[in-house]
């Protein structure tokens, strides 16, 4: 048996009250949360597990071969919603994995099954969700092959690299070290887009803590987005405030440090979640696993991304802070100067007359 998984992930901006959203969709659609079933319940700990939402079933041809996936998609907390293209074969051996797994390299071919169903997700979503929106161009995608046995005859290389051609050694080490097994039985292989798992089970825990994993990366790299966005306005805007009077300029210095601050806030806030969607805790293999797809993503390039543009926004906060102070301070003197000059004047008429 093979079972193959692609996903894309998206992002609407919003955090979501989950457990209102489930009641809201409880009677239309068929919900689940997410649960690990092979660990200890305090091995992995979710503080608002996802909301599961089931699409039904969907097909495409691809050279001569029909596929029949089953659709669901998850939605986070944080505002992440996880789309899943499901496939599984009774029969197939890893030959025809590895062909199929060629045959989508790249998740080609399945672009408009992603868009269709984004789009009736989205349909489903709007009515309950205040400021709903999501850029379809802007999402991560990763896919995982699963396998029932594991042969050491077979070259995983192909199916993670996305093509068969004579790879360097250097490729092959490159993706092979991020091996892991929890009995002699069992093997997953975690490269920078997709998973190969060989287990005689279904590793449904597995799969999700991939994908978590995977959604933690792209609120990463969602808000090092926004980030970026935020210090460019905030940039034009004190390059304007620059031309301005004194006054306007400090009027609109003030605005500019009011936002810095709220955007701050929310943005650390924010990340704050995303870091810890999820805590593996007791569980050395998955704890291992999951540090090690965090690592093959570069999860921790983009949180250091995130908290150096944080920085820099408090920075810019702190001098306009020390500018508004200046000025402010530089308008007392010259109040000051005028107010001794004036008493100098009127003292002086004052004698002459």
């Amino acid at each position: 048996m093979i079972t193959i998984r692609f996903y894309r992930i998206y992002d609407i901006g919003l955090d979501i009250d989950l457990d209102w959203l489930e009641k809201e969709l409880a009677s239309s659609f068929s919900t689940a949360r997410a649960s690990f079933v092979r660990v200890r319940p305090t091995s992995i700990i979710m503080e608002i597990p996802p909301l599961l939402i089931r699409l039904g079933q969907c097909s495409v041809e691809k050279e001569g071969e029909n596929f029949e996936f089953s659709v669901f998609a998850r939605i986070f907390r944080v505002g992440a919603i996880s789309l899943c293209f499901a496939y599984e074969k009774e029969d197939a051996d890893f030959e025809f994995l590895e062909n199929t797994a060629l045959l989508f390299s790249e998740q080609e071919g399945l672009e408009d099954l992603f868009l269709s169903h984004l789009n009736t997700l989205a349909d489903i979503l709007k009515p309950h969700i205040r400021g709903f929106s999501l850029s379809p161009d802007f999402f991560e995608d990763y896919t995982i092959y699963h396998m029932d046995r594991m042969d050491d005859s077979i070259d995983p290389i192909p199916i993670l690299a996305g093509e068969k051609i004579d790879f360097s050694p250097q490729v092959r080490e490159e993706i092979l070290k991020g091996s892991h097994s929890y009995t002699k039985h069992d093997r997953a292989i975690f490269s920078w887009d997709s998973a190969l798992i060989c287990d005689p089970e279904t590793p449904t825990d597995l799969f999700d803590l991939i994908e978590f994993a995977n959604v933690q990366v792209f609120e990463l790299r969602y808000y090092d987005r926004e980030l970026s966005r935020s210090m460019e306005k905030m940039y034009e805007d004190i390059a304007f405030a620059d031309k301005l009077s004194f006054f306007k300029r400090r009027q609109l210095y003030r605005t500019i440090m009011t936002q810095l601050m709220q955007d701050n806030a929310a943005l650390s806030e924010v990340t704050e979640k995303v870091n810890n969607l999820i805590k593996v805790t007791e569980d050395v293999y998955y704890a291992r696993v999951y540090a090690t797809v965090l690592k093959t993503l570069r999860s921790e390039q983009w949180s250091e991304s995130v908290n150096r543009k944080i920085d820099m926004i408090q920075d810019n906060y702190s001098m306009l802070s020390d500018e508004v102070r200046i000025e402010h301070s530089n308008y007392l003197e010259w109040i000051i100067i005028v107010l001794i000059a004036i008493e100098i004047v009127m003292a002086v008429v004052e004698r002459i007359v």
